[in-house]
């Protein structure tokens, strides 16, 4: 009779346990997925995009669906090809910096032109609000379909010299990763030279450069703190991330699977989105050594905050210089769709010509 009533009382704990679990992850297909992640080398790879696939999604589908994901840097690319690659069906699901496209189209650097977005809930807004655009962009062009938009920490400046303002960038070579922000460094009298990210660190120690830009902790994990010895504080952008899939395949999956990963991916954006504030403010801790640094090296860098001048500085750049000659490679319908977006939040409006 004992047995027989724990028995029952373990039938009974496992039929609770099977309705706690999400309805969707119940009568999942088995599904194989392959995945194509950004940078390997970074906290947010490791953090959150490798145990995201590898492990969550298993164990949130109860074993039905399966992921292998693989860093682009691992594979021997450099990030400006994952689209064009996943266009011709050769990757299903992966992940690049839209900057990295902005050569492929102007619309790629609309979300993150320099200084737009000067904090991340801004950023956020932003996001949002031109998702629906990359999404109808990229599916009749590329056959893709967007699934997330997340950013890696602010991205700011470092520099190998005494910098105590914007305005000490004047006569400097700065490494830059797009067009906007090269123009934002010329307009400031610097000249913006574009160098991959793993090139930054021999580039400042010869002298190359002067100054590079990229995220706070990004640039900590890099050992950006080695060669450079001032980093400002000002967000010159979030060097946003597009994750997507090729349309073939996802048209394929199951109805099921396809809700199952939407509903999870979204939950995965919002969780970095949340963790990247608190990284960005690590990577500064971490890059002046401060006591709080726990994600990264404590160096002895020496943190530039922000003045009036340089806010005045930026607000200039941005509504003579980089929004109007982003709006002229972009052209006029792509101006217009910016206003409607980006640019009511920001309060700037792109010349329509």
């Amino acid at each position: 009779m004992k047995t027989l009533t724990r028995a029952v009382g373990m039938a009974a704990c496992a039929g609770l346990a099977l309705l706690a679990l999400p309805a969707a992850a119940q009568d999942l297909p088995r599904t194989q997925l392959k995945v194509l992640g950004a940078w390997g080398n970074l906290s947010q790879y490791k953090n959150f995009e490798q145990p995201f696939w590898s492990k969550e999604i298993t164990e949130k589908s109860r074993g039905a669906i399966t992921a292998e994901i693989t860093p682009f840097n691992e594979m021997g690319l450099k990030g400006p090809e994952i689209f064009r690659l996943m266009r011709l069906g050769v990757v299903d699901f992966g992940a690049t910096v839209l900057g990295y496209v902005a050569g492929d189209d102007p619309r790629n650097e609309a979300i993150d032109l320099a200084g737009i977005a000067p904090d991340i809930g801004t950023a956020r807004q932003v996001s949002d609000a031109y998702k629906p655009v990359y999404d109808k962009f990229y599916g009749e062009k590329f056959g893709i379909k967007v699934l997330g938009i997340w950013p890696y920490p602010a991205q700011v400046l470092y520099c190998n010299a005494e910098i105590r303002s914007l305005a000490d960038i004047k006569g400097k070579k700065v490494r830059v990763a797009g067009t906007s922000l090269a123009e934002f460094i010329d307009s400031l009298g610097g000249t913006g030279i574009t160098l991959a990210f793993n090139e930054v660190v021999p580039a400042m120690q010869n002298k190359v450069v002067d100054c590079a830009v990229t995220g706070t902790l990004s640039g900590n994990s890099a050992k950006w703190h080695e060669v450079a010895t001032h980093i400002h504080a000002l967000p010159l952008g979030w060097s946003q991330v597009m994750f997507a899939v090729n349309k073939r395949r996802w048209d394929g999956l199951d109805p099921k699977v396809r809700d199952f990963l939407q509903k999870e991916i979204s939950a995965f954006e919002d969780r970095i989105w949340s963790a990247t504030d608190e990284e960005t403010r690590q990577g500064i801790d971490c890059n002046i050594g401060k006591d709080t640094c726990t994600m990264g090296t404590k160096a002895k860098m020496t943190l530039v905050q922000v003045n009036n001048a340089d806010r005045q500085v930026l607000k200039k750049a941005l509504s003579e210089v980089v929004v109007p000659k982003w709006a002229a490679r972009c052209g006029a319908e792509c101006a217009a769709e910016w206003n409607k977006t980006v640019g009511e939040i920001v309060g700037i409006a792109a010349p329509v010509k």
